[in-house]
C-alpha cells in the first residue's frame, strides 16, 4: 500500500479576490488624498499663502520624509515610495502658492531635470539657466520662486555662492536628496534656494560664505572636526572664498573663533542660508 501524503495542497489562490482588494486599496488611496486637497483648501483660506506667495516648509518636509524612510518595509522601493511623496508635497505647494523651479545647467541639464521632476513632480513649472548667478537672480526678482544648483561645480563657475550673501538675497533652505542612499534615482546633491523664509527655516546645518586673506590646512580640519564641511572653494586675487556648512548649534561667533584660532581668520563672513540634517541610509 504506497504511503498516505497528509500535507494538504494549499488552497487556491483567488486572483478575482486580489484584484478586488487592489482596486479597493487604489480607491481609498485616492479619495485620501480628495480629503487631503479638501483641507488644503481650508489652508489656503486660513494662512493665505496664496496672496503671501510661499507656502514653503522644508523643516516640515524633513520630518516627513525621514518617518517614511524609518517605517518603509516591503517590496516597494524607497524610491517610488520617496518620489510619491515628494510629489504630493511638491504639488501641494503648488496649489496653495504656484511657483516655478529654476535650474541651473551649466553642468548638464539631465541630472537637474531628474531632481526637479523627483523632488517636485510634473506640474510645478521647471525653467532652465545658463549658471547659479542666473538662477539666484531670478529667483530674487520672483514672488516666490525655488532655484537648484548642484554642490559638485567646477572651478570655472566661480564664487556663485557670493550672490546670496548680498542683503535681501535668496537664501538655501534645503539640500536634496534628502534621504541619501547609494545609486539614488536622483542622487545629483544640489542645493534649493527661496526668498528667506524666516520662521520657516531649518538650522540643523548652517552655511557661509567666507573670504580669507590667508587660509591654513588646519582651518579645514577645524571646520570637519565641528562637524561640518567645505563645501566649495574659489581662488581669488588676494586670497580664497569657501562656501562651508557648520552645525547650527554653533553660532557665528563660534566659528569664527574656531578659524581664527586655527590661524584663518576670515576677512568677510556672511550666513547664506540653511537646511535640515541629512537623513542617510546604507541600502
Amino acid at each position: 500500500m504506497p504511503p498516505q501524503n497528509d500535507t494538504a495542497a494549499p488552497p487556491p489562490v483567488d486572483l478575482a479576490a486580489l484584484r478586488a482588494e487592489i482596486d479597493r486599496l487604489d480607491l481609498e488611496m485616492h479619495h485620501r488624498l480628495m480629503e487631503r486637497s479638501a483641507i488644503i483648501e481650508r489652508l489656503i483660506s486660513v494662512k493665505k499663502t496664496s496672496q503671501s506667495g510661499q507656502a514653503f516648509r522644508p523643516g516640515r518636509e524633513a520630518l516627513m520624509m525621514r518617518a517614511i524612510a524609518e517605517r518603509h518595509r516591503g517590496l516597494l522601493p524607497l524610491d517610488t515610495v520617496e518620489s510619491i511623496w515628494r510629489v504630493i508635497i511638491g504639488t501641494f505647494t503648488y496649489v496653495q502658492a504656484p511657483y516655478t523651479v529654476h535650474a541651473d545647467i551649466s553642468g548638464g541639464d539631465g541630472p537637474m531635470r531628474d531632481s526637479a521632476r523627483f523632488h517636485f513632480g510634473f506640474t510645478v513649472p521647471y525653467q532652465p539657466h545658463p549658471d547659479a548667478r542666473a538662477v539666484i537672480a531670478t529667483v530674487a526678482a520672483s514672488r516666490g520662486d525655488l532655484g537648484i544648483f548642484r554642490l559638485d561645480q567646477g572651478a570655472s563657475a566661480g564664487d556663485w555662492w557670493n550672490a546670496l550673501a548680498a542683503p535681501g538675497a535668496p537664501q538655501v533652505i534645503a539640500r536634496l536628496p534628502f534621504i541619501e542612499r547609494p545609486d539614488h534615482p536622483a542622487g545629483t546633491p544640489v542645493f534649493v534656494i527661496s526668498k528667506p523664509l524666516d520662521d520657516a527655516a531649518v538650522r540643523d546645518e548652517v552655511l557661509y560664505a567666507a573670504r580669507f586673506e590667508r587660509w591654513r590646512p588646519e582651518a579645514a580640519r577645524e571646520i570637519a572636526a565641528a562637524g561640518g564641511e567645505i563645501v566649495c572653494s574659489s581662488g581669488v586675487a588676494g586670497g580664497l572664498t569657501l562656501l562651508f556648512a557648520a552645525p547650527g548649534a554653533l553660532s557665528l561667533e563660534d566659528v569664527v573663533a574656531r578659524l581664527t584660532q586655527a590661524g584663518a581668520a576670515p576677512s568677510e563672513i556672511n550666513e547664506v542660508g540653511s537646511h535640515a540634517a541629512r537623513y542617510r541610509r546604507d541600502a
